[in-house]
């Protein structure tokens, strides 16, 4: 599969009554917590298709779930992609990344080799643990529509 010029971002959640709770990840390449993070592949048609993609492969999601998209949208420094440039040309410099929430029914997870552990965590425990600006924007935005009954 070919890379597509495009990042996608899953923040999974989970409702128990009036609590909502988030997975984050730990990486297994860097000590960094995260949401679910991926590239889009040519093939993949859509940020939506390559959203769920990322899903499966990375914490075994079902595309089947109800993914949202989310307006938050960020950019990402190429130089952040081996060969990206090679790829893509010295002139792409940035990258979009589309952000995706989706609603889990239960809370077991089978996570890929790119993370060593996973955490269902409140909004505070998870601004914490959050390392990326891009993610921590995400959060806020999906936590709010999540209060004003927008999801």
């Amino acid at each position: 599969m070919a890379r597509a010029k495009y990042q996608v971002l899953i923040l999974p959640y989970h409702r128990e009554g009036e609590s909502v709770l988030y997975c984050v990840f730990k990486r297994s390449d860097m000590d960094a917590w995260q949401f679910i993070a991926g590239g889009g592949e040519d093939e993949d048609g859509s940020a939506l298709a390559s959203a769920k993609r990322e899903a499966f492969e990375e914490a075994g999601i079902s595309e089947s779930c109800r993914f949202f998209p989310l307006e938050t949208l960020c950019s990402i420094p190429t130089d952040c992609f081996p060969k990206a440039r090679a790829v893509w040309g010295e002139e792409c410099l940035v990258i979009p990344e589309y952000s995706f929430a989706v609603e889990l029914g239960n809370t077991e997870l089978c996570i890929s080799n790119e993370h060593t552990e996973y955490r269902w965590v409140d909004y505070e425990t998870a601004r914490k643990l959050l390392r990326y600006d891009s993610n921590k924007t995400a959060l806020f935005e999906l936590e709010n529509k999540i209060k004003l009954g927008m999801i």
